[in-house]
């Protein structure tokens, strides 16, 4: 059976955020999960001004592929590298490479894409 969605239903409205009014039930981000099985995880993530806490990492044990599809972020790495996503921008981020999510837009919607799945690529590299 086919399901169908939109993914950008259900979004804060963009002048209650630019009015300072509340972004969501909750300061937390949204998260849907749109598909599932034992090696992937895919989800819709919509933040409306979230950051990862002060001194926290995020180290998976999948890897993580994630496409922002409208707002910004700035997202850095243990390395001390960081990098500015607008919509469009994507990356793969390996497993536990840490990382951490410095910003997201205060005032309209963050929509993300993020696919969390298992690596295999060192598994079996020659592909037989």
């Amino acid at each position: 059976m086919a399901i169908f969605g939109n993914l950008f239903d259900r979004l804060p409205d963009p002048a209650t955020l630019a009015a300072g009014g509340p972004a969501v039930p909750s300061a937390d981000e949204l998260f849907d999960t749109l598909a599932r099985s034992d090696r992937l995880l895919l989800q819709r993530i919509v933040s409306t001004g979230q950051s990862t806490p002060a001194e926290q990492w995020y180290d998976q044990t999948r890897a993580e592929w994630v496409v922002l599809l409208r707002g910004n972020a700035e997202l850095s790495f243990e390395d001390g590298s960081r990098r500015r996503l607008n919509p469009g921008d994507y990356v793969r981020i390996a497993p536990h490479e840490k990382h951490r999510v410095e910003s997201t837009a205060a005032n309209e919607p963050t929509v993300w894409l993020a696919l969390y799945y298992d690596d295999q690529s060192n598994e079996n590299a020659s592909g037989k």
